[in-house]
């Protein structure tokens, strides 16, 4: 099976995924939550750090029980957009970066 390449928006969904996963466990050591979700400490540090972009959904299901996190909530967290200008489009005609809190309003 040939997978295909990482699109930016991907990178930047793993991105925000790992970092919500990295707040969530807190004080916890990664080795504590590693083992208690039953995933290696080095996949645990490579999804929280964006080097796991597209992690398979039962590591994050088992991550998100462990660290007491709806897989709802983790999902709308990671798929969340904002509105950002491109050098190319000043006029904001194709504005779209992917990140976690909501767009100011523009006036």
């Amino acid at each position: 099976m040939v997978r295909l390449p990482l699109t930016p928006e991907d990178i930047a969904r793993g991105a925000r995924l790992g970092a919500r996963l990295r707040r969530a466990r807190g004080d916890r050591s990664i080795l504590d939550v590693a083992l208690e979700a039953r995933v290696s400490p080095e996949t645990l540090r490579k999804i929280e750090t964006g080097r796991i972009a597209t992690p398979a959904f039962s590591t994050i299901a088992a991550l998100a029980q462990v660290l007491g996190l709806s897989l709802d909530a983790l999902w709308a967290h990671a798929v969340a957009e904002d509105l950002t200008v491109p050098a190319d489009d000043p006029d904001q005609s194709r504005a779209r970066v992917l990140r976690s809190e909501p767009a100011a309003p523009s006036l």
